[in-house]
């Protein structure tokens, strides 16, 4: 083994984390960017079906960390399990690539996709927290920059993966372009794990007490067959919408569950912080919900309505595929992380730094504004399109309020959350924020286009509708957010209270 006489910094530490998640990610939005548009115009379902189906498998990636945080916290370990998801996370979108039209085959690819997301995604987060344990403005900083690191990764895929499809099935006559793309998702996970191998030893000092000991081969076996028949059953669920409507509702009665058992049993110093955490985390359900429409609604919205040709002063600049503005929200991520991380820092360092619960309430205002753009811009379309600067500009307010809400997201459950249920509780909060996605799929389908309807003059106010009053939403949810700012500062400084003892 390589000794590093050198101590490990807290920087290399997080470049080695933020680095396998960028590839893990890499792969995920690839496959995101496409999936729609492979279910409406490759396997023929209709709007309804391709929506419900897709946001049901959001559901299931975002629900299966709950379970990802346990196994890495007790049984396999924090590093392990992390590692062990991106292996699996490679197969799934491998699995893609084969071709064929088979719905089952999609949906068990799926599935395994689901199973890899669930053992990596907490785990990787929890390595983060475990990294800058204690230092709160440090830890909204570097948790900001993560999330611009899982958006170069994103912006990359996202741009590629439709560009690939495009230009093999244009070139070659036929419709294998989707599963190469597919294929694509999983060479960057291959990537992301070579790397990871490299620069592993600057995780050496983190973990969980699993990570200490040699790999128990029962356990794994034991991860690996459950592993298996979750598969299964994220297959089950895809197929049958009754089945994933039932599951989504037992998931949300389980978490309130788990909060309540949470904040009913712990010490009286960490019950604030548990509260605080669970009023945030209902405000991050309301704002998944809005979310979901940039791979639903909006995506549908730039196939049908939207000119993707853009012009300057008259002058054509160059043409996206409608995949391809997907790629928006990450490109401008990636443009307002570091202003906000300075921001962050700067202000905490004054001592004027938000409440978390403050950047929610600004969070959900932007979001507002972006629907509203989109809703607006259908007054100033040209036979049913929308100019493809309409989209720019309504994807930045919409990615700077997810900055704002889902950036902060696993910053809140580091900050308000006791240690010892770091991993569970992170697990819960992506149950909650799946739930909402799937909730997202079904307010999309507010505006399903008919199979009949292919004249852009007639989808375009179905869309607009919709989005229109997704901004009024977005308005209530800001007006929530603030009516909670009193309670929230007194949880908070209840929970600091004890914290400082």
């Amino acid at each position: 083994m390589t000794t590093h006489s050198h101590p490990i910094t807290q920087k290399q530490s997080f470049t080695t984390v933020a680095m396998i998640e960028l590839w893990e990610r890499f792969g995920y939005y690839g496959m995101q960017a496409l999936i729609v548009y492979f279910m409406v115009q490759r396997l023929g379902f209709d709007d309804i079906r391709a929506n419900l189906v897709w946001s049901a498998a959001a559901a299931l990636i975002y629900v299966s960390p709950a379970i990802g945080g346990w196994v890495g916290d007790k049984v396999l370990g924090t590093k392990r399990t992390m590692i062990l998801g991106a292996v699996i996370l490679t197969l799934g979108y491998a699995l893609m690539a084969v071709p064929t039209e088979n719905t089952w085959f999609l949906f068990s690819s799926l599935g395994v996709i689901v199973v890899g997301n669930g053992l990596f995604k907490p785990n990787a987060g929890n390595l983060v927290r475990k990294i800058y344990e204690g230092d709160d403005s440090k830890l909204d900083s570097a948790f900001t920059i993560y999330y611009m690191a899982v958006n170069v990764g994103s912006t990359f895929s996202m741009l590629l993966t439709p560009w690939i499809k495009d230009y093999i099935n244009e070139t070659y006559g036929h419709e294998l372009g989707w599963h190469v793309a597919f294929a694509i998702c999983s060479v960057g996970l291959i990537v992301g794990l070579g790397n990871y191998m490299i620069t592993k030893y600057t995780l050496n000092h983190l973990g969980s007490k699993p990570d200490e000991k040699p790999v128990d081969q029962n356990k794994l076996i034991a991860v690996l067959g459950f592993s298996l028949l979750a598969v299964v059953a994220s297959a089950v669920i895809l197929e049958y919408q009754s089945v994933a409507r039932i599951f989504v509702y037992l998931a949300g009665v389980v978490v309130l569950g788990i909060f309540a058992h949470l904040i009913h049993s712990s010490k009286e110093s960490e019950r604030a912080g548990l509260i605080a955490a669970l009023v945030l985390t209902i405000q991050t359900v309301f704002f998944f919900i809005f979310y979901q429409q940039m791979s639903t609604s909006l995506a549908l919205f730039a196939l049908r309505n939207v000119d993707w040709n853009f012009q300057l002063m008259g002058m054509h600049i160059w043409t996206w595929s409608p995949a391809q503005f997907q790629a928006l929200n990450p490109i401008w991520i990636m443009i307002m992380s570091p202003i906000l991380a300075m921001w962050y820092t700067k202000a905490g360092q004054n001592n004027k730094d938000l409440s978390i619960a403050a950047k929610f309430a600004f969070g959900f205002a932007v979001v507002a504004i972006g629907f509203f753009i989109y809703g607006v811009a259908g007054h100033f379309a040209v036979d049913g399109k929308t100019s493809s600067w309409v989209m720019i500009i309504g994807y930045a307010f919409q990615s700077l309020g997810e900055l704002l809400v889902s950036g902060l997201g696993l910053a809140m459950i580091a900050r308000y959350v006791p240690a010892r249920m770091g991993g569970f509780m992170m697990g819960a909060y992506f149950v909650a924020s799946g739930l909402s996605q799937y909730f997202g799929g079904v307010v999309a389908n507010y505006a399903s286009i008919p199979s009949d309807i292919i004249d852009p003059l007639q989808s375009l106010p179905i869309y607009t509708s919709l989005f229109n009053k997704l901004g009024v939403a977005a308005l209530v949810a800001t007006g929530f957010a603030l009516a909670s700012l009193p309670l929230m500062r007194k949880l908070t400084e209840t929970h600091h209270g004890h914290s400082n003892r």
